[in-house]
């Protein structure tokens, strides 16, 4: 009996125990099994979720489209494109060597290196290429590397390339402007309640074609290091064609990898001595004041030494001038005198109305700041009267032009087309009766000056040229010249106005080795009218000669 209860006590330890182990064994397997499904939830559900709060981040152009840009005519100059970008999951990849050698050979821009270093990270999303072309999704999906993802994304394509490339700018891969009229409308062309409203700016693609080639041509014609242009209307501000070379592709851009020298655009951001086109400004000033009238004559017979300056004639005539004659041979020397008869004072006031003593107002960013005299006394008065010792834009230099022929009027710049039923506010800078002078005065430069080259045949052009020796870097000047010309036609009555600019031309057997802008830049206005304005609806017609009569006989032609 006793040994019977024994038995029967050991057989309920054992039994006990072996509840006790299963439970524990239970409970062991419970946990594991938990913890395998908080693992799984947090891989595909937690894994998913940050999967799409990183493609907001990265990317807000699955969600709306970044707007399109259309010329004045309607033509697409930016829009979207949808592509595919490549990343990858490194905790998926079994061999980050052998999947870098792999993926070398579809995108060579990358070492093998560079690759396995990228799938060897210790993240679940690295990107490894934005953007891909169709072919080069097509040959990584080949691959079978299971740990390889694509990601559906916008693409910003420019369909004219380089063209337009200085006034569209460009965006980064995240769609965000980062220059031109990307970044000045950046908020415009991302705003939801603005999309699929296309942002219409003033330029003409026709025009823009034939200014950029013309500089092109040129830029090779005399070897220069670069070229600058743009075509304005000077009655409503709108801006058709801006050039800058050498330019680039905004469809190629990445950060860095763009030369400065192509970055920049030499309109707007670059400031220039820009020469004796800033007679026309002297000669309008001396008129509106009531210095000079059109009959003066000043000695221009030998060069003004002050200090230790010598101001010299670079196309010397050596006899008293009148004004247009001043004008029209671009005498320095005249030019001089009328500026000190006007005085500092009234010089300085008159650039400052005209907006050539403060940064250009345009939608762009990339604006030059104008670099005016540290010290505005004789010697700089003097100078400023024919374009040296102060230094604007080409922008700042076209709008005060405009200025000069439009009836008096300075009317800002402006990249986005204008209503035709509503002219542009500006500001009274010169009297109507000066601006006529003016006009009478900048077709005397074309007809028996040193514009000649420009005149294009039946469309009645008037001009200025500005040649301008370039500022060194150590100070002083060197041998190197800017040269430039600003052009305005028909000028019986200012339509368009344009300007080109070459950055250290060189003389040509055709110009007998002559650099300066009446041999170089002159001719390059005369083609961008005579090609652009059958375009812009200017007709050419015969020219009403007794309208210069009164100027003409004041000028004798020395050609």
């Amino acid at each position: 009996m006793f040994k019977k209860v024994r038995i029967e006590g050991a057989y309920k330890e054992t039994m006990a125990l072996a509840r006790r182990r299963l439970l524990l064994t239970v409970f062991g397997f419970a946990v594991i099994f938990l913890f395998l499904a908080f693992r799984t939830v947090e891989l595909s559900v937690f894994q998913a979720l940050s999967d799409t709060d990183r493609r907001a981040n990265v990317s807000n152009t699955a969600i709306l489209a970044r707007g399109n840009v259309i010329d004045r005519n309607g033509v697409l100059l930016a829009t979207n494109l949808k592509t595919r970008s490549l990343y990858a999951d490194p905790a998926l990849v079994l061999d980050p060597l052998a999947a870098a050698e792999k993926l070398a050979q579809v995108l060579p821009e990358f070492t093998v290196s560079e690759l396995e270093q990228k799938l060897s990270e210790r993240r679940r999303h690295v990107w490894i290429k934005r953007h891909l072309t169709p072919g080069q999704a097509r040959q990584v999906n080949a691959l079978g590397i299971h740990a390889l993802k694509f990601s559906i994304e916008d693409k910003r394509i420019y369909p004219h390339g380089n063209l337009v490339s200085h006034v569209l700018g460009y965006t980064d891969a995240d769609e965000n402007g980062l220059a031109g009229i990307e970044r000045f409308f950046d908020g415009r062309l991302t705003d939801p309640q603005q999309a699929g409203e296309p942002l219409q700016v003033s330029l003409d693609i026709r025009i823009q074609h034939v200014l950029r080639d013309e500089l092109q041509r040129a830029m090779g014609v005399f070897r220069a290091i670069g070229a600058a242009g743009l075509l304005m209307d000077v009655n409503t501000g709108e801006v058709l064609a801006m050039a800058s070379l050498p330019d680039f592709d905004p469809n190629l851009v990445r950060a860095g990898d763009i030369k400065e020298k192509r970055i920049m655009n030499r309109v707007t951001s670059g400031v220039y001595e820009l020469g004796s086109t800033f007679k026309t400004f002297t000669m309008a000033a001396g008129l509106e004041t009531g210095v000079i009238r059109m009959n003066d004559v000043y000695d221009a017979t030998d060069p003004i030494r002050i200090s230790r300056f010598t101001i010299r004639d670079d196309h010397p005539q050596a006899r008293p001038l009148t004004v247009p004659e001043i004008f029209a041979h671009s005498s320095n020397i005249g030019a001089a005198k009328i500026a000190m008869d006007m005085g500092r004072d009234v010089q300085r006031r008159f650039l400052e109305t005209l907006g050539l003593l403060e940064p250009a107002v345009i939608e762009l960013k990339e604006v030059g700041e104008p670099l005016p005299p540290v010290s505005w006394g004789d010697v700089a008065t003097m100078t400023v009267s024919y374009g040296h010792g102060i230094a604007v834009s080409p922008l700042q230099l076209s709008v005060a032009m405009g200025a000069m022929v439009n009836g008096g009027t300075l009317i800002p710049a402006t990249l986005v087309k204008q209503s035709e039923d509503r002219f542009p506010e500006g500001k009274p800078v010169i009297s109507p009766v000066t601006s006529e002078q003016v006009r009478q005065l900048m077709r005397i430069a074309v007809l028996q000056g040193t514009g000649g080259l420009a005149d294009a045949p039946h469309y009645r052009v008037g001009g200025k040229t500005g040649t301008a020796r370039k500022a060194s870097k150590n100070g002083g000047y060197g041998k190197q010249k800017l040269s430039s010309f600003v052009g305005v036609f028909p000028m019986d009555a200012p339509k368009y106005l344009v300007l080109v600019l070459l950055d250290e031309p060189k003389g040509t057997k055709e110009t007998w080795n002559y650099s300066s802008a009446g041999w170089t830049a002159a001719p390059v206005v005369r083609n961008v009218i005579m090609r652009a304005a059958p375009l812009l609806g200017v007709s050419p017609k015969e020219e009403d000669e007794t309208r210069y009569q009164t100027v003409a006989h004041l000028v004798t032609d020395s050609r």
